[in-house]
């Protein structure tokens, strides 16, 4: 662009103005580069090969609602059905309870149906001889450095065991590890223990467990077996709805909070504030050089190429800042979910999420900077250098 020396200059007339304008747009466009990261990290959730081919069976009332042991034997036997087990929620936490930890209580074929868990087999048949033996993410182990064979307090923040207290022990036996390392944020957070202890130590469970996982032969009738198994305890008091992994996830995501509509609500307010801040700093910055635009107007410059110019620096300025705050996004994402212990997984901000970026750069450049532009365009040079 051969105004693009007049553009620079002019963007950056006012230094202090501008600079705390750019720091501004880099705040908006770092929150939303996080906050686009935690949307597709949830959003990614089950989605793997693995996942494809399992079920998740749960209370149809609530995921919080348990359901009757004696259910899995029927499910094996539903056609297209090769495999289940069953899961409950045990509310872990070390030490102190904002300590929360993954802890679920697991039938032991629980590690068959999730072939990318990667755990040493010695370790594995350790863990099924050991009745208070655990197996602890790799995360987990490092973030609080635990070692395979110490014994470790947790408490439960639902279940008291038989002596009526929160306070359980457990023996470290083996390490979860992933083995893609792309969901290793949430296998490598885990920590599985075994059910069967867990039911004989709490007087809450009486043979209810918290849901099924179940796998299917061919994918392609997934939704039949889904129909199947709900069809078992269809106008009984423990109805149950069957979907796939990543179905159930976001369900039971959306019981606590609607991710999706949480993070929109937020980078709307964000996005439009930032409106109409930069849009106040374009309309203050074009005022100020009216005088000027008219002298350009006066040696030659068409009224196009004014408009193009303030348009120029307008979006100049939003890509900026833009860039700037989604660069810093990619460097603190990593560094939060290394940081975090594995509670936290923000995948780096991916193509979609740069494109969709510059488009809300470009977007915003051309809206705020259109009025000052048009007017720009329309200046009266007589009226412009005699200050009216």
């Amino acid at each position: 662009m051969k105004y693009f020396h007049l553009v620079w200059a002019a963007l950056f007339r006012r230094k202090t103005r501008t600079f705390l304008t750019l720091a501004s747009i880099m705040a908006a466009f770092l929150l939303f580069g996080l906050l686009d990261g935690i949307r597709t990290s949830f959003a990614q959730l089950g989605q793997n090969a693995d996942g494809a081919q399992r079920l998740q069976t749960a209370s149809k009332l609530s995921f919080i609602e348990t359901l009757p042991l004696s259910l899995q034997a029927r499910i094996a036997a539903i056609d297209n059905i090769e495999a289940v087990t069953h899961a409950n929620w045990f509310g872990g936490a070390y030490q102190d309870p904002k300590n929360q930890l993954f802890t679920f209580a697991v039938a032991p074929n629980y590690l068959d149906l999730y072939p990318e868990m990667d755990v040493d087999p010695a370790q594995v048949e350790a863990w099924k001889r050991s009745r208070t033996g655990i197996l602890v993410g790799d995360t987990m182990m490092k973030r609080f450095n635990w070692e395979v064979g110490q014994r470790i307090p947790l408490q439960s923040t639902i279940y008291p065991n038989s002596d009526g207290s929160l306070n359980w022990e457990f023996d470290i036996v083996g390490v979860l590890r992933a083995k893609d390392k792309k969901s290793a944020g949430f296998t490598e957070a885990l920590i599985l223990m075994h059910y069967d202890y867990f039911a004989e130590s709490s007087p809450y469970i009486d043979g209810d467990v918290g849901w099924y996982i179940s796998r299917v032969s061919d994918v392609r009738r997934s939704d039949a077996a889904a129909k199947a198994i709900d069809a078992l305890s269809a106008n009984s008091p423990h109805e149950t709805k069957s979907m796939s992994e990543q179905a159930a996830m976001a369900s039971q995501l959306k019981q606590m909070a609607d991710i999706g509509l949480i993070v929109g609500s937020i980078m709307g307010a964000v996005f439009f504030t930032l409106l109409l801040l930069t849009g106040n700093t374009m309309a203050q910055a074009v005022r100020e050089r009216t005088s000027e635009l008219a002298v350009l107007k006066t040696i030659g410059f068409s009224s196009t190429s004014v408009l193009g110019m303030v348009l120029a620096e307008s979006m100049l300025m939003v890509v900026i800042g833009g860039v700037l705050g989604l660069g810093l996004a990619a460097v603190i994402g990593p560094a939060a979910s290394a940081g975090s212990g594995g509670m936290i997984s923000l995948p780096p901000v991916g193509l979609q999420s740069w494109m969709l970026g510059l488009a809300l750069m470009l977007g915003i450049g051309l809206l705020v900077g259109a009025l000052p532009a048009i007017r720009a365009m329309r200046l009266n040079i007589v009226d412009a250098l005699a200050g009216r």
